[in-house]
């Protein structure tokens, strides 16, 4: 080991939540104690996210001890990419060492573990040697021994949660006044502007503009380039001759919001928001309103991560529907909303409620893998308990003329290891602002009752 180059020591929890992150340090060398290969067997049995990773490990591990066969392992393997995985990075690349000799650690992993990295940082004088783990009682305990441990951060869409993409921008008072050159048309009912772009308008297609004030005014962008952007006059949700499905917007952002879901264009729409916003009543309601009326898809699916909020309950018996019924409270509780016919009594509502279920389909996120839908309306609430893997393999589903719908509060988050920087809804957000067939809006004001929006911000 050359003194130039960082120890990075891994934790189980590590490569079970990132199995490439063997391959995520560049030049620095990687560390592996023989408590983690311990515990990596006893996750590899099962069907969960959390097996299939364990065994992604061994998979990786036994790729690179093949490949360095003839050098041995004593003196490290290089950690080259493995094959069909682009992990885009440099060329440089650092070599993988395993524990050699029987630590002095008894007891715990945790021990077992720090006691190993310990001796490996004494055998390595020279070096700086870094604990990564996503456990912070074991980072705790690494700084207590003066060992330097690190979370896990390669998996972040961005640094701070504060920066992600919003999805709509104020415009500036004097916005016409800058843009004196603006041609505008009529074209099936739609009001156009096509204006020439300056440095400081870094705007996305899809993209939400508004001006307050008495020039009041909601666009979006359609299409941009370096020189040019084209703007399209918003459809007001606000009234009640423009409502879908019979739900107007009662805020700016619940417009955006309709104006994108109902918008055949945009095939992805990211809906963030804290509780009480809306975010399944629009999603529902442009969905019914565009499967039931104009016909454009088949049926609503919808699904979401079953990861309880306390003690889990156990089995649920029945079919996939029946065992999924619980975790959609959310949509029931929103169809008695939308399904309230105010002719026809109980009877008028028991049919309504018939004809919406049978074109609405609850399906589990575990059995998604390998499905293809197609012109289906696809609703994924509780996003945010979702991983970057997780949402790929979701959104990887859609066949032709299928939209996704993704719904979430990262303030929320259920999922052990996963935050508001790794979550992967915002990691959908930040990689999906640049195409344009994508749409995301923040909603921030809630409209569910006062007593919510007050728990909202107090507690």
């Amino acid at each position: 080991m050359t003194a130039s180059k960082r120890i990075y020591a891994l934790d189980t929890n590590v490569l079970l939540h990132d199995p490439t992150s063997l391959f995520r340090f560049e030049e620095h060398d990687v560390f592996i104690p023989m408590t983690v290969l311990e515990e990596l067997d006893e996750k590899k049995k099962g069907a969960s996210e959390v097996s299939r990773n364990g065994r992604q490990v061994s998979r990786f591990l036994n790729e690179l001890i093949e490949r360095g066969s003839q050098h041995g392992i004593g003196e490290g393997l290089e950690l080259h990419n493995p094959q069909g995985v682009n992990l885009k990075r440099g060329t440089a690349v650092g070599r993988l060492y395993f524990q050699q000799r029987t630590s002095n650690g008894h007891g715990k992993a945790d021990n077992q573990i720090l006691s190993s990295v310990i001796d490996l940082r004494d055998q390595n004088p020279e070096r700086a040697v870094i604990l990564v783990t996503k456990d912070i009682n074991l980072r705790i305990k690494a700084t207590i021994y003066g060992l330097d441990a690190e979370d896990y951060e390669n998996d972040r869409a961005l640094d701070d949660f504060a920066l992600l993409y919003t999805g709509s921008t104020e415009l500036a008072e004097d916005f016409w006044e800058r843009h004196p050159e603006v041609q505008s048309w009529n074209e099936r009912g739609r009001t156009f502007y096509k204006l020439d772009r300056h440095d400081d308008e870094d705007w996305y297609a899809n993209q939400c503009l508004f001006l307050r004030g008495d020039s009041d005014i909601e666009l979006r962008v359609l299409h941009i380039d370096e020189q040019h952007a084209t703007l399209v006059l918003l459809d007001d949700h606000s009234h009640a001759n423009h409502s879908v499905w019979g739900i107007a917007a009662r805020n700016r952002e619940q417009n955006f919001a309709l104006n994108v879901l109902m918008d055949p264009d945009v095939d992805f729409v990211t809906l963030l928001g804290t509780a009480g916003t809306g975010k399944t009543l629009l999603a529902l309601a442009a969905g019914l309103a565009q499967v039931m009326d104009q016909q454009r898809y088949r049926e609503i699916i919808m699904t979401r991560a079953t990861v309880s909020v306390g003690e889990d309950i156990g089995f649920l018996p029945g079919t996939e529907e029946e065992k999924m019924t619980p975790w959609m409270g959310a949509l029931t509780d929103n169809l008695e909303v939308l399904a309230n016919p105010e002719e026809g009594g109980s009877w008028g509502r028991q049919a309504t409620n018939d004809l919406l279920a049978s074109r609405i389909k609850i399906r589990s996120l575990n059995f998604m893998r390998g499905r293809t839908f197609l012109s289906r309306y696809l609703i994924i609430d509780e996003a945010q308990n979702l991983t970057p893997k997780q949402m790929k393999t979701l959104i990887t589903r859609a066949g032709p003329g299928t939209k996704i719908v993704c719904l979430g509060n990262v303030e929320q988050i259920d999922t052990p290891y996963l935050t508001e920087t790794t979550s992967g809804l915002t990691y959908a957000v930040d990689r999906f602002k640049q195409w344009e067939h994508s749409a995301h809006i923040t909603l921030r004001r809630g409209e569910r009752s006062r007593l919510a929006d007050f728990a909202s911000e107090a507690l």
